[in-house]
Parts: C-alpha cells; structure tokens; sequence
C-alpha cells in the first residue's frame, strides 16, 4: 500500500477534477453565459468539458485499479508521464490564458503543479 500511496493521491486529485469540471455549468453560470454565444462555440465548450470529465474519471480509476500497470509497465508509464505533461501543459496555459491575479486562480495553479509532481512520483526510481 505504501508504494500505492502516490498513485491513489492520483486518483483523488482526477476525481476532484472530473467532480469540480462537472461543476461548470453551475460554478461559471454556463446557461446563462453560454447562451450569449453561437450553437457551435457552445457545443464545443460543453463537449469538450464532459471528455475532460471523463479522461479525468478514466485515469483516477487506473490510479486506484490497475497501480501496478501503471508502474510496471511501459504503457502505464508512458499514461503516468503523459499526465505530467498533461499537468505541465495546463499550468503554461493558465499563465497566457487566465492571467489574473486572484487568490482562487493561483490556488488553481498550485493544484496543476501539484498534478504534475504527483504523477511523477511514481516514475521515479524505487
């Protein structure tokens, strides 16, 4: 379990994610703000949200369910550093894309960095 440790931090960290990206509609009042731009712009916005939700549910559940892949295997490492990337990439992007100087936001980021170091705990070297 103790080498399994980081790997269920993994997990916690994409549910909160998948849960907080489900939130959308509510958090940034979607109905309403969507509904100020075209079908298409709306559509895309949407879908790509409810696929992040599901990448993000889909990697939490290899985290709890298949840790051992995922550290002993060439395609579970490469998913592991594909998500460090992924982690390292949306951190970049928040510094072009949203950049405000707001409490919440830079506790946003602090949670993206904290993505990419907890999955690159467990390519480390044992």
């Amino acid at each position: 379990m103790r080498q399994d440790l980081p790997l269920f931090l993994c997990a916690v960290h994409s549910f909160g994610f998948a849960a907080f990206h489900l939130a959308f509609w509510r958090l940034f009042g979607w109905k309403r703000e969507l509904a100020k731009v075209g079908l298409p712009t709306r559509a895309i916005t949407q879908i790509l949200n409810l696929r992040l939700v599901y990448v993000f549910a889909g990697i939490g559940a290899a985290c709890l369910w298949l840790p051992h892949e995922l550290r002993g295997t060439p395609l579970g490492r490469a998913l592991l550093g594909f998500m460090v990337l992924f982690w390292v990439g949306r951190t970049i992007e928040q510094f072009v894309f949203l950049p405000v100087d707001r409490p919440l936001v830079h506790a946003l980021t602090a949670l993206f960095v904290l993505g990419a170091v907890l999955f690159a705990i467990p390519l480390l070297p044992a």
